[in-house]
């Protein structure tokens, strides 16, 4: 019987845990997808307890609390921070086989070295273990992302965002030594339905210095700030695409859309996709000028609960997976931009993992241009970020791509504590690749084995966003 959580965590075979010591720990960690605020990161925000650094904004440990009957004022407030930590402490003992068990306790091993166990008996203990360190010196925003041994982290940026502290990050000599980079969000230029559109467009006007009353000056402002992103730093943009919207439109079809949102008046679903579609191609293409990638999150179904939504707004972990399709929308798109080679590098994932075959093939009919791994089956994503998930996510990439071409994990977390994820992944990797040496599937050859994970856990990403 293996002890929890020791070195061999997750191993099955010794080659797992060589593949591991030699060539996954010591490898940097580049994190190309994340919601961590870049003025945190300036700031080197310091936690008052444990409970700021490990539930302020984590809708995956909301989830677990209220699944346990915690009510919501332990949730998210606004009870006592001691109050909430227990809840939690007393939620985990009954979350074994959620990776939030696995996570959670190697956030307090590998950022604080407590060992104990996490439930109502041991809290008290690890609450106070806990606090002293954070009160003490090491425990910042940029310490923990150094403790981490994190070179690149690119936050989630919408366009009408000023990139302050990016830019003053950059200014700043004290950490140079890891980029935090932004990346451009659009998703509310898409949604012109939603009753905040009209509000956006008004935000976007001011980070331009214009209005913005015709489509056309919204294609152009979109186009501008495209290019002030660019020249911050950013490599990559990212989308929220929950339904996959693809219709066949005119620029004044799109144009005449737009025009009856700015009055407040409701798009039907067949203008919505013509406006959602024409939109998406033009930003696209001004991706592929600029050499970015395209990140496309499809299928979720976000805040089901609409009471608690009017309550506590979004982001608190009232969504779920979604089951629309994506096929036809998603070739027609790809399709459409690589009509005149103007496709980015796009990585698609789908928080439906009955998806992977369709993305894995989609995928591998848009390949090309000299480019390794142009188009990316992205890791396994939010709910499928288990053990499970990660290992079904990574075998569908192998049965119908190149895996070796992986760009690996992302955390796309708020937290400064879960870079531990990543850790989770390349033991998960390592056992994988480990158990098909074993079982004699692929070569036991380290020069090969040691390449591709080096690529998976930290080379392939470096070359395909050209950080």
């Amino acid at each position: 019987m293996k002890p929890f959580l020791n070195e061999q965590f997750l191993f099955r075979t010794d080659t797992a845990v060589r593949l591991y010591e030699q060539h996954a720990k010591p490898l940097p960690i580049i994190d190309y997808h994340c919601h961590l605020s870049p003025q945190e990161i300036y700031e080197n925000k310091r936690f008052n307890n444990l409970t700021e650094a490990w539930l302020s904004g984590d809708h995956y440990k909301w989830r677990a609390m209220r699944a346990n009957g915690a009510p919501e004022h332990l949730v998210t407030g606004p009870a006592d921070d001691y109050d909430r930590f227990l809840a939690y402490a007393s939620t985990l003992p009954m979350a074994i086989g959620n990776p939030l068990y696995h996570w959670s306790h190697l956030e307090l091993q590998r950022y604080f070295g407590i060992e104990d166990i996490i439930n109502e008996k041991n809290a008290p203990a690890i609450w106070q273990k806990a606090n002293e360190q954070l009160s003490g010196e090491g425990f910042g925003a940029r310490d923990l992302i150094r403790k981490s041994n994190v070179k690149v982290i690119c936050t989630t940026d919408d366009p009408a965002d000023t990139l302050e502290y990016h830019i003053k990050l950059q200014q700043d000599g004290d950490f140079n030594d890891v980029k935090v980079l932004p990346s451009y969000r659009p998703d509310k230029a898409l949604e012109l339905n939603r009753d905040t559109f009209i509000g956006w467009i008004a935000q976007l006007s001011n980070a331009v210095g214009h209005a913005i009353e015709s489509y056309g000056q919204l294609l152009s402002a979109l186009d501008s700030r495209i290019a002030f992103f660019h020249e911050v730093g950013c490599r990559v943009s990212d989308h929220a695409i929950d339904k996959l919207m693809y219709a066949n439109a005119t620029a004044e079809e799109a144009s005449e859309a737009f025009a009856a949102a700015l009055r407040g008046e409701a798009v039907s679903e067949a203008a919505e996709a013509k406006y959602k579609t024409f939109t998406l191609l033009h930003i696209g293409r001004r991706y592929a000028e600029h050499g970015w990638a395209m990140q496309l999150h499809v299928n979720a179904a976000r805040n089901n609960n609409p009471r608690l939504f009017r309550q506590l707004g979004p982001d608190t972990g009232f969504d779920s997976i979604n089951d629309g399709s994506v096929a036809y929308g998603l070739a027609h798109l790809l399709g459409e931009l690589d009509l005149d080679n103007k496709l980015p590098r796009t990585i698609l994932y789908s928080l439906n993992p009955n998806d992977y075959y369709v993305i894995g093939t989609i995928m591998g009919s848009f390949q090309g241009g000299g480019i390794p791994g142009k188009i990316q089956f992205g890791a396994a994503w939010w709910f499928n970020d288990t053990k499970d998930g990660m290992i079904h996510q990574m075998k569908t990439l192998a049965n119908l791509g190149l895996l070796g071409r992986f760009v690996g994990m992302l955390t796309d977390s708020r937290s400064f504590l879960s870079y531990t994820r990543h850790e989770y992944f390349r033991r998960i990797l390592c056992d994988l690749l480990g158990e098909w040496v074993e079982n004699g599937e692929v070569p036991d050859d380290d020069e090969l084995l040691g390449r591709i994970i080096r690529g998976i856990c930290y080379d392939n990403a470096m070359q395909y966003f050209d950080f």
